[in-house]
């Protein structure tokens, strides 16, 4: 069970970021790639820590909106570490791609921990669907509100005084929607796959996003 909870958290992600480097004109250095995918992973600790002291003080509504913040903030910041700070990010489109990065570290270990938990309830077929579902919906909606971010912090690569406010609009965008997609999850009443169409279709927004990005100049 173990070793079928690994596989269905890593293969998606690995299928994923492959997926998405592709997009990369200038490809990152991939041990900068692997410490941000790894700095990722490690942020779903102090995730899980936050969201389980959140879940002390906070209940309801609310109490997903501050997991959402949370899972945003501590990806943003895993990505900033590992890559973000360094002199590899050295054009906008790279903010993309790292943010991606660790977002797809962060799902990886999440959906380990989902797919154990369900492997060890209903047994394995449960745990393969938990994948599965994961893979068109938790790890994609991870990828898409970090690319959210990601896209505001490169929109001000050349205007560093926006940075700051770019990052925290990217944020609480990423948030609200992170949160919208969890709460209509919770409270789902019907086919799921009606929830995932927004997703998917914001998925695409962000192929769009990354071509223009890819454009920026210094004199934008």
């Amino acid at each position: 069970m173990i070793l079928f909870s690994i596989a269905v958290g890593i293969l998606p992600t690995i299928f994923w970021l492959w997926f998405w480097l592709k997009e990369d004109p200038h490809p990152e250095p991939k041990r900068i790639l692997l410490l941000t995918f790894l700095y990722g992973i490690a942020s779903t600790i102090p995730a899980i820590l936050g969201e389980y002291i959140t879940k002390i003080f906070v209940t309801g509504s609310l109490m997903y909106l501050f997991w959402a913040i949370i899972e945003e903030t501590l990806k943003y910041y895993a990505a900033k570490k590992a890559a973000l700070d360094k002199p590899f990010y050295d054009e906008p489109v790279d903010a993309l791609v790292y943010l991606i990065t660790a977002a797809l570290g962060f799902a990886c270990l999440e959906n380990i921990l989902f797919s154990f938990n369900d492997f060890l309830k209903t047994g394995i077929l449960a745990g393969l669907l938990t994948g599965n579902v994961r893979f068109i919906g938790a790890t994609l909606l991870h990828t898409a509100s970090s690319a959210i971010v990601g896209a505001s912090l490169a929109f001000s690569f050349f205007h560093k005084e926006k940075e700051h406010y770019n990052v925290i609009g990217g944020l609480l965008l990423a948030s609200f929607l992170h949160f919208l997609f969890n709460y209509s999850i919770i409270n789902l009443k019907g086919n799921i796959f009606k929830i995932f169409i927004p997703l998917w279709i914001l998925i695409i927004v962000i192929f769009f996003v990354f071509e223009k990005i890819k454009r920026l100049k210094s004199n934008q």
